[in-house]
């Protein structure tokens, strides 16, 4: 199975452990990004597993590159020119004290690349999947465009193509996430989002629904999925469903919704207590895919990506470094967190 993932790849400097942005002289690097978090998540499922991006032409756009490549991405196709490095500063969040992103991402290589440096009919070559998430058109119109021709040109070779919302409101507003995300949507065959995705960047909100008070209520967001599909024409929303009850702890579940069935199918739920939840959303993206390239069953699916993500959540680094095993194990096992000998 060969998987496509499009977006742009990110040097984290994180504070270390849980002390405050610069309490300390030191930060941690490590290379992420949405879509590369789902394609170095494939790659140790066994997938072949591309990233394409745009990075600069320099010894940090190499030692990006080689991060993906040291899990198995093919980063063949990845375009190397003018352009810096996108950055982003992360404070983890402990007890009551959230989390806290900060961006550095303006005149980044990708978001400076025009839509014809991607040569779609030879990256698209026997793929299976294109995957891409909402923040790719919310760097800059050029990557707007180029996603909407990545699209058009996996539509036409009748690849499936994936789409996780990601809503970020540190890149632009719901109105603009809403006007540039409605035009690529009918495009796309599976639409992931989190709990409030939907209404941040399309309006449309799951009813008697209090994310701030942990109030998921889980007809409303079956009714999400149903238009989505209605507007769109998506066969599967998957959405992650997250209890926040403090920075450390969580509660963790998701729903699948499959259109042609008109059925929904949601997951267990697992207290998590918090290592790193940096990139859970997109682990949950790569076991959903996983699951479906693989046929499995509606629960089977939302419960294998689900229980992924679950792991990531225990994962210092935005990469999930978890094996379709140590999935499995936890299916199994409810989560007791009993050694393994």
């Amino acid at each position: 199975m060969k998987v496509i993932s499009f977006g742009e790849l990110l040097l984290r400097l994180a504070a270390p452990g849980y002390s405050k942005l610069f309490q300390r002289d030191s930060l941690e690097t490590t290379f992420c990004g949405g879509e590369a978090n789902v394609a170095v998540s494939l790659a140790i499922f066994g997938y072949q597993s591309e990233f394409i991006t745009k990075l600069p032409d320099s010894d940090v756009g190499y030692a990006a590159a080689n991060a993906l490549r040291y899990f198995g991405v093919n980063v063949d196709n990845i375009i190397f020119g003018e352009g810096r490095m996108g950055l982003y500063y992360l404070e983890k969040g402990a007890a009551q004290r959230p989390s806290k992103v900060i961006y550095d991402r303006k005149f980044s290589a990708i978001s400076l690349a025009d839509s014809d440096e991607f040569k779609w009919k030879e990256i698209l070559n026997d793929a299976n999947w294109f995957h891409w998430t909402g923040i790719n058109p919310a760097l800059s119109e050029n990557l707007f465009e180029t996603s909407l021709d990545a699209c058009q040109a996996a539509k036409k070779r009748g690849i499936t193509i994936s789409c996780d919302l990601n809503y970020r409101s540190k890149l632009w507003t719901s109105e603009e996430a809403k006007e540039k995300m409605e035009q690529i949507l009918p495009l796309v065959d599976i639409c992931i989002c989190n709990e409030e995705d939907a209404e941040k960047v399309l309006g449309i909100k799951a009813e008697h629904t209090n994310i701030n008070s942990g109030e998921l209520n889980k007809d409303g967001y079956v009714q999400v999925a149903r238009e989505i599909h209605k507007k769109f024409g998506c066969r599967y929303v998957a959405t992650t469903l997250r209890r926040s009850y403090s920075a450390s702890r969580n509660g963790w579940s998701a729903m699948l919704y499959e259109a042609e069935k008109d059925k929904a199918y949601f997951s267990t739920e697992y207290n998590i207590q918090i290592v790193d939840r940096v990139g859970g959303g997109d682990s949950f993206s790569a076991g959903i895919i996983y699951a479906l390239c693989e046929n499995m069953s509606g629960q089977k699916a939302i419960e294998f990506a689900t229980a992924s993500s679950c792991l990531k959540h225990t994962i210092e680094g935005d990469f999930n470094r978890t094996t379709i095993e140590d999935v499995y194990n936890l299916m199994n096992s409810g989560g007791n967190g009993r050694v393994l000998r």
